[in-house]
């Protein structure tokens, strides 16, 4: 999906194996757990895939943990979820991305992630877990999109009111170091998953 000019998104089903990713993806990193070096290679598999010239091979790791390349010649972020990827690259802009499966687990965290106003607007939903899962995505997006961490979902990362559909975007404010910021995540919805970005 081209989200403008600079940018593109794209969701990967992971039904492969790993020597499927392996003919393209270098493993830089041992990753014991076999589902999670599966995930891992579906979404360094993406980044090339939506800019043919992404140089996988020079992903570094921040002090953040958030990966990046030296000089930014391309900004990305990447996801991943049950069995599915989702990566994000941008030319020109810092980005953030988050895909989430519908669990009942979200409606168990909601008081760690919500704030009291947010609370309040999800009870306007009865609850719905697709919203909260929605909500949680664009968090966990602007987080990414921040990319430096020590970020309090509750405080930090302020939701405003939004109509919630199967698509559409959430003004949000970015509190941090005595700056407000105003965010656009954007979210789209499919069958049992959410998928949220920014690009700023």
């Amino acid at each position: 999906m081209n989200v403008n000019k600079n940018t593109r998104l794209a969701i990967w089903h992971i039904e492969e194996s790993e020597s499927f990713f392996l003919k393209k993806v270098m493993l830089k990193k041992e990753i014991t757990h076999p589902h999670k070096r599966l995930q891992h290679l579906a979404g360094r598999y993406l980044l090339p895939f939506l800019f043919t010239d992404f140089p996988n091979e020079e992903i570094l790791i921040a002090d953040s943990k958030k990966p990046y390349l030296k000089d930014e010649i391309y900004h990305f972020s990447i996801s991943h979820c049950g069995n599915f990827a989702a990566a994000i690259v941008s030319k020109t802009q810092r980005v953030g991305i988050d895909i989430e499966i519908f669990t009942d687990k979200v409606l168990k965290i909601k008081d760690k992630f919500l704030n009291k106003e947010e609370v309040l607007f999800v009870e306007k939903y009865k609850l719905n877990k697709a919203l909260l899962t929605t909500l949680w995505c664009a968090k966990e997006a602007a987080f990414k999109w921040y990319s430096f961490g020590k970020v309090d979902f509750k405080n930090n990362i302020l939701l405003q009111p939004f109509n919630f559909n199967k698509e559409g975007d959430i003004p949000v404010i970015f509190a941090k170091s005595h700056e407000n910021i105003l965010l656009t995540t954007n979210f789209k919805l499919f069958e049992n998953l959410s998928l949220a970005w920014i690009v700023v």
